[in-house]
């Protein structure tokens, strides 16, 4: 681990341990250059940037709109990537899960092509990245935001709704490394996609918005 704020904050919620449900604003510095965002808990926001603290509480001020819902508000992201010239593409759904013991079940075969659009694709967001392929679908491993690793999967539309989704998310437990919390973020509208990590033992945590640098 890096050792940042960002890093303690996500390592204690993977705990169980959250920030205190008091309504409040917490930011810490980017823990690198790539990540910047917000990550709202239950009542209690961490935005994580390098922009001046005092401008993040002042914007959030200024809105008329319930202050726990403050930092997603689209007004302030809006302003946030103005402020520091990012894109986003969506508000995530945040989700960890407990490292699992032993090989996965599922047949998984490793790639190694660095052209690969899934690689290529993940190591825009990720560092370390790692792909294995099953039959219809693939799951990418990376270290992300603080050094937390990170699960995506991708189902084949020909084999869907055949379980394939969470056996992914699911092994994906299996082959996360030093026995770190596993990470996963899915899109608010992509039902599928979240009952399958949830299925997989995935727990949600937050919500989380990524700023990407251009």
């Amino acid at each position: 681990m890096n050792g940042t704020p960002l890093a303690d904050i996500l390592d204690a919620a993977a705990c169980g341990e959250f920030p205190p449900p008091d309504g409040r604003t917490t930011v810490v510095p980017q823990p690198s250059h790539r990540d910047a965002g917000v990550i709202a808990f239950t009542a209690h926001s961490v935005v994580f940037t390098d922009e001046d603290p005092a401008w993040v509480r002042a914007t959030l001020a200024a809105l008329d709109c319930d202050e726990l819902a403050a930092t997603m508000n689209p007004r302030f992201l809006a302003a946030l990537l103005d402020r520091t010239g990012r894109a986003t593409d969506t508000i995530d759904l945040l989700t960890v899960a407990d490292p699992l013991p032993g090989p996965p079940p599922l047949p998984l075969r490793e790639l190694t092509d660095p052209d690969h659009p899934r690689v290529a694709r993940a190591r825009k967001r990720r560092d370390g990245v790692r792909v294995w392929a099953a039959d219809g679908g693939v799951v990418v491993l990376g270290r992300g935001v603080a050094g937390r690793w990170e699960a995506a999967i991708e189902v084949d539309e020909t084999v869907r709704h055949r379980g394939l989704g969470r056996a992914l998310a699911r092994a994906a437990r299996h082959l996360v490394p030093d026995g770190r919390p596993l990470w996963s973020q899915q899109a608010a509208g992509n039902a599928r996609s979240i009952r399958a990590f949830q299925a997989a033992g995935f727990r949600p945590v937050g919500s989380e918005a990524l700023l990407l640098a251009l």
